[in-house]
């Protein structure tokens, strides 16, 4: 059976689970906190891993196919999501364990949309945990695995394109298992970075790994209530907004600039783009909202964080934005569409996609105009194939049935109009804020259960580029496993 690769990879999804619970775990012990939420999760999650860890020893059934490879990717994020809970329902800091289950999905999905109205009141170490699971679930559980437990590479490839985002994925070395390794490296080189020039800000270790947690992994949780606008520094602000950008970026040229000592790599169409939606949207809304700021200056300031929060999905706040004009709100909402690049640990649609989209656009008219012509579309002067180009429209095509379907579900509880669009996009795309009762100021608590579910469930979606999760409601995907 198939299966049975499938269950050895989600037992040792679980076991690393349980490894990383023991740093909060420790912070719990650092500051004098309880730390059996997180001892009794550890041991929950062995005995249902342990079970699970059998060897695959028939050799017709040890390469991993790519149904597997998204089955397991999708049944991973759930179960980590499932257990992942557990600390905060032990803890008693959420004592409901779907509001839990929504924030755990939310912090692994890097969304950073809470149910909390009061952060300020957990323990350290539930803080700790709350922004550290951005950190984890940034690069990829699945990305995360290869990289401390190497599996063989029939099994390593499929796994990482399945959990990986954006419409053209690869590798940057021969083997899958050390591309893991790399792209880890440079994500931790990164969250070290920023926790250096934050401290040098003068902010505590403590809120500084929480922060380079939240923007690194483009999550958005925070330490205060106010999010970053709490410390009301210009330095600070400035400091997550450069690594916010930095994190929206495709690592792959990061990699390529650090291999070959050379900037040439970052000349990229999606990267090009990116950096001008930033700067198209930083100045004309900061021009928006300069009279109700005090200036442009100012407006500039406050423009371009909200602007790199937005478009790399992170979601930290440093003003409540929902009180600007509505064009600065509407622009917004289309950057959440947008999202960041493909290849990095932001969420959307990503900027590939609209690039791919509004060149097939208008390719096709060209080849209306000129029927006999032979028409190609390329990224980065390299010819893109017909299925890269289907599966992008297919994406798009779900998104946008997933933002209706999911809005009409979510009015039958008869939230505003506004409340409910921006919650479907935020949590689609990985937001975490939007409009209305969830803004800045807001949270998702006055959501029902079944519709925190859903909200779930759309987080889930956007973080693993819809296909992953789809696939486990696939009859077929389950005949075929299950032979």
């Amino acid at each position: 059976m198939k299966s049975r690769i499938v269950l050895r990879i989600l037992s040792r999804v679980l076991i690393i689970e349980a490894g990383l619970l023991c740093l909060p775990m420790i912070c719990a012990g650092i500051y004098h906190e309880d730390t059996a939420p997180f001892l009794n999760t550890i041991v929950i999650l062995m005995l249902v891993a342990l079970p699970l860890a059998w060897p695959v020893k028939d050799q017709k059934i040890r390469r991993l196919r790519a149904v597997e490879g998204f089955v397991s990717v999708g049944l991973s994020w759930i179960l980590m999501s499932l257990f992942g809970a557990l600390p905060y329902v032990f803890s008693g800091t959420i004592p409901f364990y779907i509001d839990a289950f929504f924030e755990t999905v939310s912090g692994l999905t890097t969304t950073g949309a809470s149910i909390l109205t009061d952060v300020e009141s957990l323990p350290r170490s539930i803080l700790f945990w709350r922004s550290f699971s951005h950190f984890i679930g940034g690069m990829g559980v699945l990305v995360f695995m290869m990289a401390v437990m190497p599996l063989d590479e029939a099994h390593s490839l499929h796994l990482m394109r399945a959990e990986m985002t954006g419409p053209v994925k690869g590798k940057l070395v021969p083997r899958a298992s050390d591309t893991a390794k790399i792209l880890y490296r440079l994500y931790i080189i990164l969250t070290g970075t920023e926790v250096v020039f934050l401290c040098l800000g003068g902010m505590p270790l403590f809120d500084s790994l929480c922060t380079a947690f939240g923007t690194t992994a483009t999550g958005g949780f925070g330490v205060y209530n106010t999010s970053i606008g709490y410390y009301d520094n210009a330095y600070l602000e400035m400091v997550v907004a450069v690594f916010m950008v930095l994190s929206g970026v495709n690592f792959n040229l990061y990699y390529l600039v650090w291999l070959r000592r050379s900037f040439k790599n970052f000349k990229s169409e999606e990267l090009m783009v990116y950096l001008c939606i930033i700067g198209f949207a930083t100045f004309t809304i900061a021009c928006n909202i300069a009279n109700r700021v005090g200036g442009f200056l100012h407006g500039l300031r406050l423009s371009f964080f909200q602007v790199a929060s937005i478009m790399t999905s992170t979601g930290f706040s440093s003003v409540n934005f929902d009180m600007w004009p509505s064009f600065s709100k509407v622009l917004l909402v289309l950057l959440m569409i947008i999202g960041a690049c493909a290849g990095s640990t932001g969420g959307g649609t990503k900027v590939s996609r609209l690039i791919i989209m509004v060149k097939t656009a208008f390719t096709e008219l060209r080849q209306q105009a000129s029927p006999r012509s032979v028409q190609r579309i390329t990224l980065d002067g390299n010819r893109l194939d017909e299925l890269t180009i289907k599966t992008t429209h297919i994406y798009l095509m779900m998104y946008a049935s997933l933002v209706v379907l999911s809005c009409l579900f979510l009015s039958i509880q008869g939230i505003d109009l506004i409340s409910t669009f921006s919650s479907t996009i935020a949590c689609l795309s990985n937001i975490g804020p939007g409009l209305g009762a969830v803004g800045p100021a807001g949270n998702y608590a006055f959501w029902n259960p079944a519709a925190k579910l859903v909200l779930s469930g759309l987080m889930l979606l956007g973080r693993l580029d819809i296909y992953a999760v789809v696939m486990l409601f696939s009859r077929h995907v389950w005949k075929s496993l299950l032979r």
